[in-house]
C-alpha cells in the first residue's frame, strides 16, 4: 500500500512538471504573438541596375524570390523580416554577359547560389515609412547597409513593400581583376524591390 502511494505521488509530481510546463509554452506563446506575412512569389520583383560609363547601365531582374515577415502583435519590438534570392535565376538586359556575371569573377553562384537580406530585429507601429540598417549577405561577405521601406496596405490581408537599396560591390568582391576598377563600372548597385505579402 505504501508502495502505491509514494507511486501515485510520482505520478502526480510528474502530471504537474508537465502542467507547468505546458502553461509555460501558452503563456509564452500569448506574450510574444506573432503575425506572419509571406511573399507572393508570382506578383513580387527584385530589380538591380549597375551604372556603366559611356554605356547602356546593366539593368536586370531576380525571378526566383523567397520571403516572410513577422510581426510582433504585442510589444511591436521583435518584428523580423528575411528575404532571398537565387542569383542565377534573373533576365538582364545585357543578355551575352550573363555567364560573365554569373562567373567567380562577379556573383560566383556556384559557390554562392544565394543573396539574403535580414533586418533582424526592428521596431514597427503601422508606419508608411521605415528606415533600417539590415545585413546583406552576398558572395560569402555580410554588411550592415541602409534600407528604406515603404508599405501601403492594399487590403486586410495584403500588403505591398516597396524598397530600394545601394550597395558597393567591391566590398562584396563582385568584380575582380579588370573587373574591380569603378572607371567604367561603377561601385555603387541598386536594387529596387516591389514585394507583396499575404497574411497566412
Amino acid at each position: 500500500m505504501k508502495k502505491q502511494i509514494i507511486w501515485l505521488e510520482d505520478i502526480l509530481k510528474i502530471f504537474n512538471f508537465f502542467l507547468i510546463l505546458f502553461f509555460l509554452f501558452f503563456s509564452s506563446n500569448k506574450l510574444y504573438a506573432a503575425e506572419r506575412w509571406v511573399l507572393d512569389k508570382n506578383l513580387s520583383t527584385i530589380e538591380f541596375e549597375l551604372p556603366v560609363l559611356l554605356a547602356n547601365n546593366v539593368k536586370g531582374k531576380f525571378n526566383n524570390i523567397e520571403g516572410y515577415v513577422e510581426l510582433d502583435v504585442e510589444k511591436k519590438i521583435n518584428n523580423k523580416a528575411i528575404f532571398s534570392v537565387q542569383i542565377n535565376d534573373l533576365d538582364m538586359n545585357y543578355i551575352k554577359y550573363k555567364d560573365l556575371l554569373l562567373s567567380n569573377i562577379f556573383f560566383d553562384v556556384f559557390q554562392f547560389p544565394k543573396a539574403v537580406v535580414d533586418t533582424k530585429k526592428f521596431s514597427y507601429d503601422n508606419e508608411k515609412e521605415i528606415l533600417l540598417n539590415v545585413e546583406l549577405t552576398l558572395k560569402g561577405k555580410n554588411e550592415t547597409v541602409p534600407l528604406t521601406i515603404y508599405v501601403t496596405r492594399l487590403a486586410e490581408e495584403l500588403v505591398q513593400i516597396q524598397s530600394e537599396l545601394i550597395f558597393s560591390r567591391t566590398k562584396f568582391n563582385i568584380g575582380i581583376n579588370k573587373w574591380q576598377n569603378t572607371k567604367i563600372l561603377k561601385d555603387k548597385v541598386k536594387l529596387k524591390t516591389n514585394f507583396f505579402l499575404f497574411r497566412e
